[in-house]
């Protein structure tokens, strides 16, 4: 009874921070300067002073600030996001389209980085004066320190130029004719640089994260029992330290989804991957108003679901947390 209402607590306060995000990302958006009329006209090749009327008339531009945020309050309740003044179909049709995509890719990064970086902070801990400790702590700044774009770029150069054995852009080949085992195949082969762009950087943190963490509970006490109890070393190690020291590695990965979602937006850029980050760039240029708040307000979401899910794993994780200890 307790984590239901701790979750349905959760949720209401998720959603009134959505609707101020909301708020806010409409407000900043509208007082940037240019005039998306002005870019409407300008992709049918001239505009008068009665198109440009006639533009703003029709999607709503010519009404006062309120009344636009109130109107567009009312449409997102009854699930309409608009529709794209650019590409000139509805947002949400827009948004479902490129969603997968960005889905699969800051998953397969997160999973990536996780798994490698906890791995890597594990067996150096053990062993922290140990010449691969040292080469973790190497790795982990080196990666840190790269921008995602640059990374990118040099990926690009190793393994589609002077290696070729990866492809350079999109999501799959066009022109292919392949099984449904095949594409799922042809798809992992085009996410391999994508993912690997962008989960370097979280490898990093994640693996000096964990390193830190996994010294800590192999010093601490209920570690000292378990091995006085006879316990072998991997229980000890897998089972006692590690799930607690997985506690601030779980916690930063929830703080941390909203920049791993924001850096997709490069990566599928240099990458030329059909998901919400080229749209976002797209949107950005062409003063694309109701599509850059409806990608927006989806990033807005998912990392609020994913917040929720992170308080969920640490019960799971830590028992002390299901018992309110």
């Amino acid at each position: 009874m307790t984590i239901a209402f701790g979750l349905l607590r959760r949720i209401l306060n998720a959603c009134l921070l959505l609707a101020i995000v909301v708020a806010l990302n409409f407000t900043l958006i509208h007082a940037a300067p240019g005039d998306p009329a002005e870019v409407i006209a300008g992709e049918m090749g001239g505009a008068t002073a009665e198109i440009l009327a006639e533009i703003r008339a029709r999607y709503g531009l010519d009404q006062p600030f309120t009344v636009q945020l109130g109107a567009y309050f009312g449409r997102i309740i009854q699930g309409d996001f608009g529709y794209s003044f650019y590409f000139n179909e509805p947002v949400l049709s827009l948004i479902l389209q490129r969603l997968p995509a960005t889905l699969l890719l800051v998953s397969a990064a997160l999973g990536l980085s996780v798994i490698v970086g906890v791995v890597m902070g594990v067996i150096s801990a053990r062993r922290p004066r140990h010449i691969f400790s040292h080469i973790v702590t190497a790795i982990s700044l080196a990666g840190y320190s790269a921008p995602v774009f640059w990374t990118g770029l040099m990926l690009l150069l190793l393994f589609a130029s002077l290696w070729p054995i990866f492809p350079t852009s999109g999501m799959s080949r066009v022109a292919a004719s392949y099984g449904p085992f095949g594409y799922v195949l042809d798809v992992a082969h085009h996410l391999i640089l994508p993912a690997a762009t962008l989960a370097i950087v979280y490898v990093a943190q994640y693996s000096r994260l964990s390193r830190t963490a996994m010294i800590d509970a192999l010093d601490a006490d209920y570690v000292r029992t378990a091995r006085a109890k006879g316990l072998g070393e991997g229980r000890v190690v897998f089972k006692h330290a590690l799930r607690n020291a997985l506690i601030p590695v779980v916690t930063v990965v929830g703080l941390q989804f909203g920049q791993l979602f924001a850096g997709a937006v490069l990566v599928e850029t240099v990458y030329a991957w059909p998901g919400m980050g080229r749209l976002v760039y797209e949107s950005i240029l062409r003063r694309d108003y109701p599509t850059l708040l409806g990608v927006l307000f989806f990033s807005a979401v998912l990392v609020m679901v994913v917040n929720i899910l992170t308080d969920l794993v640490y019960r799971l994780i830590d028992p002390r947390i299901r018992t309110g200890g």
